[in-house]
């Protein structure tokens, strides 16, 4: 049997790992970092999260003129160091891939492991959404810790 796509990335951050949880579910901090106009070229048209066991989110961007809905549903919300959700984007429950988020802390802050596991027919896309987190995570770094 074929093992799922699947992107892994370490990034370490030099404050408390509730902080950077709190990035993860806060859509204030969400606009500055993962979505908006400082990101990407897009408009936010709505950010909407219920962060608990079987909560959903729903973010909704405008890209060349395409609304985009990111979705999912939280497994696990367990603050301050493990947050297991399903990710999509425009799509029907069942289509998601599963993104697990562990942080740690450090002598230092903390190391925040991003785990995205893909269904096979996503395999093209490894490398593209590797990069995405990827920017995004430094973004995060950047502005926030």
């Amino acid at each position: 049997m074929n093992n799922p796509p699947r992107v892994e990335i370490i990034k370490p951050f030099n404050t408390e790992p509730g902080k950077v949880f709190d990035a993860w579910l806060d859509t204030n901090m969400l606009s500055k970092w993962m979505f908006g106009p400082d990101i990407r070229e897009e408009e936010i048209i709505k950010l909407e999260n219920n962060p608990q066991k079987g909560g959903k989110f729903s973010y909704v961007v405008k890209r060349d003129g395409e609304e985009i809905n990111h979705v999912g549903t939280y497994r696990k919300v367990q603050r301050p160091d493990l947050l297991i959700f399903t990710w999509g984007v425009n799509v029907e429950a069942g289509d998601e891939s599963i993104v697990t988020i562990k942080i740690e802390p450090t002598q230092t802050g903390c190391r925040l492991t991003l785990v995205h596991e893909m269904d096979p027919k996503w395999k093209e896309y490894t490398e593209r959404t590797k990069a995405g987190w990827t920017y995004m995570l430094e973004i995060l770094q950047r502005y926030f810790f």
